[in-house]
């Protein structure tokens, strides 16, 4: 699980990290030399007599964030006339290989985007710089939601300030839904009954919006850790109180076979290969009718769809009436390498400002990291009132911290697309799959309690 998550919520993550908007102007209070580089003088301390070029990628690219980012380098620039920015931007799928070869490498880079499931492998190669001793004297950094705090911390140090806040809900056709005769589903046994019925593959439609591809373990992690609820460890969300994992229970078993059946009989067939781009164009496109996916899906479905058709619910809950859900994010941090770190946080803190941190997130769909983004009528939208809703019901809800401390964190996505897609194919059994994802974490934690 992503991102990350104990019982905080959108109480604490979109009525405080949904409290979230804009404060102060462009983040400028931290001036300090050593910190936000205000003073001449020093290595890369981003003085008036002293030249300085930054070099800075980001991670989750897309055409239109990338630039809107760079409009807010531009303006960054011309605050800070002595600091130049070159953004690396590198295609989405390429973008954190990319930037692992830079860093394994050492090569020049000041400022990356660094995400909850590559934290903790970044930390662990020392590849990136703590910021605490950055922050404390930075004015707004108070103002940043506990949530968003905890995202980009790994044991209590923090290594990113996140760009925004991730939170997936459940978006539905509602037309199709009233035509149909039903209502959202509440539960994960409903959304696959609901996905059933309003498949028809000879009108090109299907129930849900499956993800095989890159991405494909949200889904059925999600659903593992539900059908697990009251065994779960909430400081260690892939494990169970007992110490063994989530993966090794009747429990998992229940919940991937109602997953495996919700590809059969409820998903395109050629979804088994689909990545976050293509679920999203299923479902805008008309060929779909629910999407499990975070708010930075709302710009599309803004762009291109009748926005009256589409209806927003509250995330399925497990079998005992309750949901797991996590607050998830990445956002800009510092090599530990950087010859220029002073500049490199004056940059980290003018795009972290509650100024331009909201801006970002409206254009981009995130939910913003500041305590006064309830305030803006923006995020009053009828896109974004599940979150708050979940975040009103902090005892069905439960936010839950993800286990990015273990380097294996980032790798988990692609081993569980490989061998999730071999069990949907019918090459694997559900047994034999679980027993390998009950391997895998119970082999991470193993080497990490060695340390």
């Amino acid at each position: 699980m992503a991102v990350e998550r104990t019982k905080r919520v959108w109480s604490g993550a979109i009525a405080g990290v949904l409290l979230v908007t804009a404060l102060a102007g462009c983040g400028s209070g931290g001036d300090k030399e050593g910190s936000a580089g205000g003073s001449s003088g020093g290595s890369g301390s981003g003085g008036a007599d002293k030249q300085v070029k930054l070099r800075m990628i980001e991670s989750l690219t897309s055409p239109a964030r990338t630039t809107y980012l760079k409009d807010m380098i531009s303006r960054f620039e011309s605050q800070n006339p002595n600091i130049k920015v070159e953004l690396i931007s590198p295609p989405f799928d390429q973008a954190d290989n990319k930037i692992k070869t830079m860093l394994a490498a050492k090569q020049d880079l000041d400022v990356l985007e660094v995400r909850d499931l590559t934290v903790s492998e970044f930390v662990n190669n020392q590849y990136i710089e703590p910021l605490n001793d950055y922050v404390k004297d930075w004015s707004d950094y108070g103002t940043i939601t506990d949530v968003a705090k905890s995202v980009g911390s790994l044991n209590d140090k923090l290594y990113f300030i996140p760009n925004g806040m991730y939170q997936r809900q459940l978006f539905y056709r509602a037309d199709w839904f009233k035509e149909a005769g039903l209502e959202p589903p509440t539960n994960y046994e409903e959304l696959v009954a609901d996905a059933i019925k309003l498949t028809d593959p000879n009108k090109n439609r299907y129930g849900f919006s499956f993800r095989g591809g890159s991405g494909a373990n949200g889904v059925p992690d999600t659903m593992v850790l539900n059908y697990n609820f009251d065994n779960i460890d909430p400081d260690d969300s892939m494990f169970l109180k007992d110490g063994k994992t989530m993966f090794s229970t009747p429990e998992a078993k229940q919940a991937l076979e109602l997953y495996v059946k919700l590809f059969k009989e409820g998903s395109p067939k050629d979804s088994i290969n689909w990545g976050f781009s293509e679920q999203v164009q299923a479902f805008t496109s008309g060929v779909t009718a629910m999407i499990l996916q975070d708010p930075d899906t709302i710009p599309s479905l803004k762009e291109k769809m009748d926005i009256s058709t589409v209806g927003t619910a509250p995330m399925p809950k497990g079998p005992g009436g309750k949901a797991f859900i996590s607050a998830g994010g990445a956002g800009w941090g510092m090599t530990n390498y950087s010859k220029n770190k002073d500049a490199a946080f004056k940059l980290i803190e003018f795009l972290s400002s509650p100024e331009e941190n909201t801006g970002f997130a409206k254009a981009t769909g995130l939910i913003p990291i500041h305590k006064s983004a309830s305030e803006d009528p923006f995020f009053q939208d009828a896109m974004y009132k599940s979150l708050l809703e979940m975040g009103n019901k902090p005892d069905e809800f439960v936010n839950i911290k993800a286990n990015t401390k273990y380097p294996g964190t980032s790798q988990w996505g692609q081993v569980a697309m490989e061998t999730g897609q071999q069990m949907l194919l019918g090459n694997a059994s559900i047994d034999d799959t679980l027993k390998k994802w009950d391997e895998y974490w119970a082999k991470e934690r193993a080497n990490y309690q060695a340390k």
